[in-house]
């Protein structure tokens, strides 16, 4: 593993322990060059995905792009990393386990917003501004009343 801080292309792993949800292996690494100390997270990757976007463009998954959107719409919310690294962990293995090697971006942007409407409705509600691309009040007024009225409907049930 090469050293972030020199750039020297070996490390010696000091110490290996599963992450909290056992999705994956999280090494403390050192670097015999310049003795600093970094860490590196290692995951299994069922299958190579590739996404294709609104355009036709086909790229491949970005496990990191997903997180840094969550992590966005849930900025300044009481959730916790760990909750986040969970819904992204899982939202990857849905996808994975799919069985299909080709993800339309809208399936994953429907994923995340059935993770998000679970986990904080402001969160939801920031997400869904950009993912159904909000461009007047008006359209946030909408989708605020929808979700009012899907609660509505879930407290009628229970």
């Amino acid at each position: 593993m090469k050293c972030p801080f020199c750039g020297c292309l070996e490390s010696q792993v000091k110490d290996s322990r599963l992450t909290e949800d056992n999705t994956c292996i999280r090494r403390r690494r050192e670097c015999p060059e310049c003795g600093s100390r970094f860490t590196t997270f290692e995951r299994v990757m069922l299958r190579e995905l590739v996404v294709v976007k609104k355009n036709g463009e086909k790229v491949s998954f970005d496990r990191e792009k997903l997180l840094r959107s969550i992590q966005l719409a849930v900025r300044k919310r009481p959730i916790t990393p760990e909750r986040v690294e969970k819904i992204v962990n899982s939202i990857q293995r849905k996808l994975e386990s799919s069985g299909e090697a080709e993800i339309t971006s809208s399936a994953i942007g429907e994923l995340v917003m059935e993770a998000l409407a679970n986990l904080d409705s402001v969160a939801y509600i920031r997400f869904a501004s950009v993912y159904k691309d909000f461009c007047e009040a008006s359209d946030f007024e909408e989708f605020v009343n929808t979700i009012d009225e899907m609660a509505k409907k879930k407290d009628k049930k229970e």
